[in-house]
């Protein structure tokens, strides 16, 4: 492959990484922080100094739903462009059902274990 194979990507990161540069210098110039003001280490939700205790403890609960949420939107993400290119596999004679199928079932072994050591118990 050529270098010019490569150019929209380039292009694709080198954009991604202005627009970042670019929101987060914006956010350091005109943000909160910036202004010098009396509320600038305190904490900041929708333009509105927050009220009562600021640091609030989160249950492991809230931690373990976002874990699960994770591996099952990884699954999303691998299991949908795979049923893309099924055909595209089985045309060229590749056998992708056996891998796909140990996938799926190293994540049903997550489920089980999940389920049985009670992490989809929300009435704890």
């Amino acid at each position: 492959m050529t270098s010019a194979a490569y150019l929209p990507f380039l292009i694709q990161a080198l954009l991604a990484g202005g627009i970042t540069a670019v929101i987060i210098g914006a956010s350091h110039l005109l943000g909160q922080r910036a202004k010098g003001g009396k509320i600038k280490d305190s904490a900041y939700e929708c333009g509105v100094p927050a009220e009562g205790v600021v640091h609030t403890r989160f249950s492991v609960k809230f931690f373990l739903t976002a874990l699960l949420f994770m591996l099952f939107d990884l699954e999303i993400v691998i299991l949908v462009p795979w049923t893309f290119i099924y055909r595209e596999f089985l045309a060229q004679g590749i056998p992708i059902v056996g891998p796909i199928m140990f996938f799926i079932g190293v994540l049903v072994l997550g489920l089980v274990y999940e389920m049985k050591k009670g992490a989809l118990e929300w009435e704890k």
